[in-house]
């Protein structure tokens, strides 16, 4: 309770409003969901509706541009190490 005081304002530091934080979460979605396929296929399945079946596209995705992801996780990792 704040007794008339003044309420802090809090912002939100979502990595929706920031578009470098963004890429970092697709991408670690991506790498994620392909190293989870990799370890238990059954539990992404392409035929499973809603979430399940968006982690399977990410999962996709990784597979099969392996190489291009690898290096984004690279260029990424360089700029945030070095660059912020």
């Amino acid at each position: 309770m704040w007794l008339g005081l003044h309420q802090p304002h809090y912002v939100c530091h979502c990595a929706i409003f920031n578009f470098q934080s963004l890429l970092t979460v697709i991408l670690l979605l991506i790498c994620t969901c392909a190293y989870i396929r990799s370890l238990v296929p059954s539990l992404l399945d392409g035929n499973k509706p809603g979430l399940f079946g968006v982690f399977w596209k990410c999962a996709r995705i990784g597979e099969w541009k392996s190489p291009y992801v690898a290096v984004r996780c690279i260029v990424m990792a360089f700029s945030i190490l070095f660059m912020q």
